[in-house]
């Protein structure tokens, strides 16, 4: 008869974890960033494709590495993702500070990490005084993104919805 097999310790647990850790981190320098940034495919989607005016948007982003070892994808700043409609940063024109210091976008073998959030519907606007402003009716491009350095190989994807 087998018995129940012993447990570990917290301490030999830790070190394994510290020690895939160190394995992870050593095999994503391998990678070269054009390559990492090239492995992380973004999806973003809506609940719908069609909302009335003033209506809260579901959004739902994505980020899949398609690679089977780490990566880690540098970011000029703290920012490491963001999203955009019709171009306009988390639907504002109001400047958005972020620390200037880099960071990175890291993901282990083929991890996948999903982010869901709700867009009022509105655009905030700051020009002459603080607003939030209906958009006219129409169609609308939401855009999710990893913030790299470089915006021309800037992993993306987008989705079009439509106001009435």
């Amino acid at each position: 008869m087998v018995g129940p097999r012993p447990r570990r310790s917290d301490a030999s647990r830790i070190e394994d974890d510290e020690s895939r850790s160190a394995i992870a981190r050593f095999l994503s320098a391998l990678v070269p960033v054009p390559l990492a940034r090239r492995a992380i495919a973004v999806s973003v989607e809506t609940d719908r494709d069609v909302y009335a005016l003033d209506e809260p948007v579901e959004i739902t982003v994505d980020f899949k590495n398609r690679l089977p070892v780490p990566v880690e994808v540098p970011t000029p700043r703290q920012r490491r993702w963001g999203w955009s409609v019709d171009g306009d940063l988390e639907a504002s024109d109001e400047r958005l500070y972020v620390r200037d210091r880099p960071s990175s976008f890291t993901f282990r073998q083929g991890e996948r990490k999903r982010v869901r959030f709700t867009w009022s519907g509105r655009f905030e606007r700051t020009r002459d005084r603080r607003e939030s402003v209906v958009p006219v009716p129409g169609e609308y491009e939401i855009r999710a993104f990893v913030a790299t350095h470089e915006r021309r190989y800037r992993p993306s994807d987008s989705t079009t919805i439509r106001l009435e």
